[in-house]
């Protein structure tokens, strides 16, 4: 019988594991360009998007992977910024927050 308890002990942690990732999965979302914050910020997933009349400083080449908030690598399609907290946004997309990384 002390021989399943072991067992048992795995199979348990194992699923709360599967559960605590899935629940991270779920948290890094991609940013919805509707969202509040997005739309205060004129975030768009696809810089090319970026509404130049409103934001005249946007300049071609510009994105978020080349942000200096953006916490994911430069070839990441999505990564975390800390402007939306427990989301991720598009590698290739743009905000009026973007600031050159050193």
């Amino acid at each position: 019988m002390n021989i399943h308890l072991p067992r048992r002990a795995f199979l348990l942690t194992l699923a709360a594991s599967g559960t605590a990732l899935a629940t991270s999965a779920q948290a890094q979302a991609l940013v919805d360009e509707k969202d509040a914050q997005a739309a205060a910020l004129g975030y768009v997933a696809e810089a090319k998007r970026a509404d130049i009349k409103k934001y005249p400083k946007f300049a071609a080449g510009q994105n978020c992977a080349s942000c200096m908030l953006y916490q994911g690598k430069a070839t990441d399609k999505a990564g975390p910024c800390p402007l939306f907290a427990g989301k991720q946004v598009a590698g290739a997309g743009w905000c009026s927050a973007w600031a050159k990384k050193a």
